[in-house]
């Protein structure tokens, strides 16, 4: 499985949910893991206990990646640590859903800041290294809801939508230099944010999955992993959807 032996990789929002899992996934497949948090300290830690556990390297780092300067400190600790950045993963994302008349300004801009601009912060921070080693992947995390939109969801069906732009914007700036930037879009997976949907709406979304059942974190981290692969040096500015046939076209 040691496909990304000698690889660093700095996973944003990687204490908990589909980040954890990603970072897991590829340490498992040989990279080294900068586990980024904003606030979760204690499960940043385990989450690089785990890794190490493995057999593998990794070190926790806080940063708050929707403002510019913690988000280059961030990419500058993980290229003083190991002297690269092969692999960025953008994933820091939350939620703040509610139909539009009743949505806060405040919850506009948190969501558009964390979800979209923290992936050009971070984004912006490791292309400097990454072109001068002509080699780099970088993912972004965005979800069916930037596809399709969803109810309720104006700011983060936004977000999400505006990081499918910004990769394939990026996809065409970079890859002369051996770059690519590729987005993975999850469906519905099973996380602390969908726990507690209730159980019609599951049946309801379960009518409409052509795989009958909810995604899970590994099922993301799989596809992530295979876009950071050197197998797909070919492929860039695309959108991989894993959301068991929820949203085709």
């Amino acid at each position: 499985m040691a496909q990304l032996d000698g690889r660093i990789a700095v996973v944003t929002g990687a204490s908990r949910g589909i980040g954890r899992a990603i970072a897991l996934e590829l340490a498992r497949r040989g990279a080294t893991i900068v586990v980024n948090y904003n606030a979760a300290s204690g499960a940043a830690d385990e989450v690089v206990e785990a890794i190490k556990a493995l057999g593998g390297q990794a070190m926790a780092r806080q940063a708050d990646v929707s403002n510019l300067e913690q988000a280059t400190a961030l990419i500058d600790a993980a290229v003083e640590a190991y002297g690269k950045v092969d692999i960025l993963v953008n994933n820091a994302g939350t939620t703040r859903d509610t139909l539009i008349m009743r949505m806060k300004e405040e919850d506009w801009d948190t969501v558009i800041n964390t979800n979209l601009k923290s992936a050009w912060n971070c984004s912006k921070a490791v292309v400097r290294p990454m072109m001068k080693a002509r080699y780099g992947r970088i993912i972004n995390i965005t979800s069916v809801s930037g596809i399709a939109g969803n109810e309720g969801q104006t700011n983060y069906s936004a977000s999400k939508a505006g990081l499918i732009g910004l990769t394939k914007a990026l996809a065409r700036e970079v890859g002369s230099r051996g770059i690519t930037v590729n987005a993975v879009a999850p469906g519905f997976v099973k996380t602390d944010l969908t726990a507690d949907l209730p159980e019609s709406l599951l049946q309801a979304l379960n009518d409409r999955l052509v795989i009958k059942r909810l995604g899970t974190i590994e099922d993301v981290a799989y596809a992530v992993a295979f876009l950071a692969s050197d197998e797909t040096s070919y492929i860039t500015g695309q959108v991989l959807s894993v959301d068991g046939g929820l949203v085709m076209g």
